[in-house]
């Protein structure tokens, strides 16, 4: 947790704190996942599983890191999560300063849905709700499944 803690502190201007993590950790419904590189944490995420959707509530990579496909490959795993019959989605707030981060969600198929006004706490700041959502192409590369029986 120490190193999450220094990747959210390293990235962010309004960092997490650690009573935050854990209080959303503590939800049934929220995931964290890592990545590691030589036995440390270069890269994290936060989501939660909703009936219809997964949330990425919070999701950073070591500036050290960046650039070198450590973070589209956790998006692609968590995409690898959606199939159409539950979780056709991923939903995720941008802050509307943070260009580099709409660029790169952008570049991966996600678009901006809808701004939230006054979305932060820390600040007045709005934010992009981005959403990438399963197409009928993307739908036909995913792994057929065989039913028992």
């Amino acid at each position: 947790m120490a190193e999450v803690l220094e990747v959210e502190q390293e990235a962010f201007e309004f960092p997490w704190s650690d009573e935050d993590f854990t209080r959303c950790m503590r939800q049934r419904n929220c995931i964290g996942m890592v990545a590691e590189m030589a036995d440390s944490v270069v890269a994290f995420m936060i989501y939660e599983l909703h009936r219809s959707r997964l949330h990425v509530l919070n999701f950073a990579v070591r500036r050290s890191h960046r650039r070198l496909g450590i973070g589209t490959q956790m998006m692609e795993k968590l995409t690898g999560k959606l199939t159409p019959e539950r979780r056709s989605r991923i939903v995720l707030e941008v802050r509307e300063r943070n260009l580099p981060a709409q660029l790169f969600f952008r570049s991966l198929g996600y678009r901006a849905i809808s701004v939230l006004k006054d979305f932060y706490q820390d600040t007045t700041e709005d934010a992009y709700l981005m959403q990438y959502a399963l197409t009928s192409a993307a739908i036909e590369e995913l792994p057929v499944r065989r039913m028992a029986g």
